[in-house]
């Protein structure tokens, strides 16, 4: 937690945990404000729970829960009212910490003039500029309040591996597009790298960069975070209210890691021996807990599927086991892999070479095994089988958290019936809206969920959405590709390429690379190449064996809907 102050008596930050509560008093604050309502999230804390964190550290709690983009007059009142009775200072907080500020911005309105509130607000790290029209309405301006903003040519929803790698090869394609990205964090994150920081290979720092850093040139970066679409009108809802329009939205959401649905996880997780390389902050415990164990039980766990790399929980396993087989204590460790899918793994070619090393180090391989509780006081573990329910005691466990669409996309117009952004799986656009787009974690095409896929997608989008913007029809297709490099010993991978239905896709021919077995190659790929692609390449525009398939002529269409410009879009077959 890393509190933004706004003035002498509030702060602001993203959602606490409950650590953060006491960390919260030992800052000298007094007092916490809540302004994000129960249940937006499956992982966060409930107003109860703080309540009661809170009262065992001698703080004040206030409940004021504001839904994201619905900030009312009445809300800000509340807010007002409670800063000049509650004892300050005072920590206010939301999921980003936006809504609080702009609580905070539309109470101080009255009295201070909109440059002061938007400066003090950009001093703390918010960029609150979208709501200058309603804060001269507050302040006593003639003008009236008008809540959207001017349209951008693109509108991207997301700064993550997706969004960034689109912005970026719209813009090598088109200079001077207008192109904003809604991305509330101020980090950005090569997350295939986690595996390797959790098997003592990365440190962290190396998968971490500014998100200052990695946005594109020339794209404006609105530093909130999206609450809703109304797509019938091309307008995206922000968490403080406001609306921003787009001629193209591309929503790039990523996908949420459902901590929650485990029960008992969330207590216990990072303590008690219980880690995860799917978090930042949890990856360096991973590898903490791999040397320090030298007998015992070592679980490894996979939910149902679609998750972010199916093959990271096995990476997780393979590294660990490498490392206790050279150190010499694998044989007094029993490592257990407990999947809920029903085979090892989803491409049959890959499954020969992984079953040689589940072999070599006696792993229990457990299909069809679903987590479901964690004891982390008594270190023990639930799965649920097709025989019932059987409980495990472990030393250490990694843990794959179920995983599902974020809650604003679920819950919107543009979700299919899985809860993520519906589109068509060649053209990545929208099955009902023809001027939206959607990729990466977050899209409902039947794609494994990785990186290497996003680097496929985004030239597709890019294309795609200028075909549009120009009153054409879509062209480029995307094959499904995705690539997973299964890393089963320290210096060599199974570089796993396929497509749609299990297609074979290799990148290399078989004689330099056969990705059916381990090889040396393919580690130092993942090791030294794929990082430096990620930030020099993908993320910089440059298309390097990522060039899209065009179709030769424009598809036949058979619907239409309206284009930014009032214009039939009409949708590919």
């Amino acid at each position: 937690m890393t509190p933004k102050q706004l003035t002498p008596g509030l702060s602001v930050s993203p959602q606490l945990s409950l650590a953060d509560v006491g960390a919260a008093q030992a800052q000298g604050f007094r007092t916490i404000i809540v302004n994000r309502p129960d249940g937006e999230e499956p992982d966060q804390p409930t107003i109860a729970a703080i309540r009661h964190a809170a009262g065992a550290a001698g703080l004040g709690v206030a409940a004021i829960p504001v839904t994201p983009g619905k900030v009312s007059d009445e809300d800000i009142a509340q807010f007002a009212d409670a800063l000049r009775m509650l004892e300050g200072p005072v920590l206010a907080y939301c999921r980003t910490g936006t809504r609080s500020a702009t609580l905070w911005a539309l109470a101080e309105a009255k009295t201070l003039s909109p440059d002061a509130v938007l400066k003090a607000a950009a001093t703390a790290g918010y960029d609150l500029s979208q709501l200058r029209d309603r804060l001269e309405e507050r302040h006593g301006d003639v003008r009236s309040f008008s809540p959207t903003a001017r349209a951008h040519d693109v509108l991207i929803v997301g700064g993550g591996a997706a969004g960034i790698a689109t912005a970026a090869s719209l813009l090598a394609r088109r200079r001077g597009l207008d192109i904003a990205i809604i991305e509330p964090r101020e980090e950005h994150y090569y997350q295939p790298g986690w595996t390797l920081v959790g098997g003592g290979v990365f440190d962290r720092r190396r998968t971490q960069r500014s998100m200052a850093s990695v946005m594109p040139k020339g794209v404006t970066w609105i530093r909130a975070a999206a609450a809703g679409f109304r797509p019938e009108a091309n307008e995206v809802v922000l968490e403080d209210g406001t609306t921003l329009g787009y001629r193209v939205l591309v929503a790039a959401p990523g996908v949420m890691l459902d901590w929650a649905a485990i029960d008992g996880l969330e207590a216990t997780l990072g303590r008690n021996g219980v880690t995860s390389n799917y978090r930042f902050d949890m990856a360096p415990y991973t590898w903490e807990l791999i040397q320090g164990l030298r007998e015992g039980v070592a679980l490894f766990t996979q939910p149902p599927m679609p998750i972010k790399c199916a093959g990271a929980p096995q990476k997780a396993m393979y590294l660990a086991s490498d490392f206790w087989r050279r150190n010499g204590r694998i044989g007094g460790i029993d490592v257990g892999f407990n999947t809920s899918t029903p085979a090892l793994f989803g491409v049959k070619e890959y499954v020969a070479a992984l079953m040689e090393y589940v072999d070599t180090y006696g792993i229990d391989l457990q299909l069809n095994s679903t987590l479901v509780a964690v004891d982390g006081e008594h270190r023990r573990a639930t799965f649920r089988r097709a025989d019932g329910e059987v409980t495990i005691a472990f030393d250490m466990m990694h843990v794959t958290p179920p995983q599902r669409a974020p809650h604003f996309i679920a819950e919107s117009a543009l979700a299919a019936s899985s809860g993520f952004v519906d589109v068509d799986q060649q053209t990545l656009r929208h099955s009902h809206f023809g001027n939206v787009f959607g990729l990466g974690d977050g899209c409902s095409a039947p794609n494994a969920k990785t990186a290497a896929a996003a680097r496929k997608q985004a030239p597709v989008v890019a294309v795609n959405a200028l075909a549009v913007l120009d009153g054409k029809e879509p062209r480029a297709i995307y094959d499904g590709y995705g690539s997973c490099p299964l890393t089963v010993e320290r210096g060599k991978i199974v570089l796993a390429e396929f497509g749609y239905g299990g297609v074979l896709q290799p990148s290399f021919p078989k004689w330099l690379v056969n990705g059916e077995r381990p090889s040396r190659l393919s580690w130092l790929l993942k090791e030294k190449a794929l990082p430096w692609i990620y930030w020099n390449g993908m993320l910089k525009g440059h298309e390097w064996l990522a060039k899209p398939e065009m179709l030769p002529h424009a598809p036949t269409p058979h619907a239409s809907a309206a284009n930014p410009c009032g214009e039939p879009v009409r949708r590919a077959s």
